[in-house]
């Protein structure tokens, strides 16, 4: 009878140790996911900065083409304007990169912490692991010793 127990115990242990590797395993992958979308939220910062900076570059001709066709100068007012839409095209671009960092540094927290638990959960299952070879231990010292 001590036997199928220590038998038993081993069994679990094994399966405690696979168990631990395979949500290690996930938690790893779920890390690499995170990553990847990190670098895919860079990239479409990326993007959207060119894109905004080719709208822009139609609205600043719109303007200038709305001044000169009024009949005024690119001076003073005109020249204002076209200053104006300038500086907030700047903070635009600032808060489009500012959301983005934001976002990135989310996802790669993300994946920091599915490391850990990934980590946390193999060495669970090795505490575990080992239980059952100590409970497969005492089972035979108790029966056989």
């Amino acid at each position: 009878m001590g036997w199928v127990t220590a038998v038993t115990s081993v069994v679990a242990a094994q399966q405690a140790s696979a168990t631990g590797k395979y949500n290690q395993a996930v938690q790893e992958r779920n890390a690499t996911v995170s990553e990847q979308e990190a670098e895919r939220l860079e990239q479409q910062n990326e993007f959207d900065l060119a894109r905004f900076d080719q709208q822009f570059s139609q609205l600043q001709g719109q303007t200038k083409t709305a001044i000169l066709k009024s009949g005024a100068q690119l001076s003073g007012s005109g020249l204002n304007i076209m200053r104006y839409n300038a500086e907030q095209a700047e903070t635009e671009k600032d808060i489009l990169t500012y959301n983005s960092k934001v976002a990135q540094s989310r996802k790669l927290e993300e994946a920091n912490f599915a490391r850990m638990s990934g980590q946390m959960a193999r060495m669970e299952a090795r505490s575990a692991q080992l239980g059952y070879y100590a409970q497969a231990g005492q089972s035979l010292m108790t029966n056989y010793g």
